[in-house]
């Protein structure tokens, strides 16, 4: 994809929020070092700047970076001690028998050729995600996701361990809750919303919204007028 220019969501002099299109790389791709990725165009725009956390390629919404080093331990420190809350909307596959859910299931990260998340009892780490129904459709849920711990792919692959995959997800799906013949999102339905945090310097609470995509906003339309 093209580089879209940055769509600054806060900045002061210790942190910059971005809104992430989907599609775009966080960080440099090991293996294709050629695509754009979100931390160049924050490096273009800032001179230097530290990444606090990622989104997967196909997942939008919001990225921290902190523009000095004290600013990135403090952030990171923060992110470690499970002291930043993070709300993401996904459109998962099937119907809850649940309207609120918290999933304690242990996760082994990059498992496998195609690098997955998965539930391991025996070798995991502890990993909770709480979830909860915001609308329901005929044949798929609009869920808020709120991972307490973070690791890699940790909401798609809960979502996929309790039988609720999220819709056009390449490498967390059933058989058991197929898609819809016409899936109404041409990517993975997950979009970090939002980010509640404590300033690094200033100590004050700190909320960020990204807004819904359009292509996310309009699925959702299409999920409601095919019930």
């Amino acid at each position: 994809m093209m580089p879209v220019p940055l769509d600054i969501l806060f900045e002061d002099e210790a942190v910059l929020a971005v809104n992430k299109p989907a599609g775009l790389l966080t960080i440099q791709d090991g293996y294709q070092p050629h695509l754009p990725h979100l931390y160049a165009q924050v490096v273009q725009y800032l001179g230097q700047a530290w990444i606090v956390h990622r989104l997967d390629k196909d997942t939008s919404g919001l990225v921290l970076f902190a523009k000095t080093a004290p600013a990135h331990q403090r952030l990171s420190l923060a992110f470690e001690q499970r002291q930043v809350q993070k709300t993401y909307l996904a459109i998962c596959l099937g119907q809850p028998t649940w309207e609120t859910l918290t999933v304690n299931r242990p996760l082994r990260i990059n498992v496998g050729r195609r690098h997955r998340t998965i539930v391991d009892p025996s070798r995991g780490q502890p990993a909770r995600t709480d979830f909860h129904v915001i609308e329901r459709f005929s044949d798929c849920a609009l869920v808020g996701c709120s991972p307490h711990s973070g690791y890699t792919h940790q909401i798609r692959a809960h979502l996929f361990s309790i039988g609720h995959p999220i819709l056009q997800d390449p490498l967390y799906f059933s058989a058991a809750a197929p898609p819809p013949a016409q899936p109404p999102i041409q990517r993975l339905a997950l979009h970090a919303a939002q980010i509640h945090l404590t300033h690094p310097f200033t100590f004050q609470p700190l909320s960020l919204q990204a807004p819904t995509p359009t292509d996310f906003l309009t699925a959702i339309q299409a999920l409601r007028h095919s019930v």
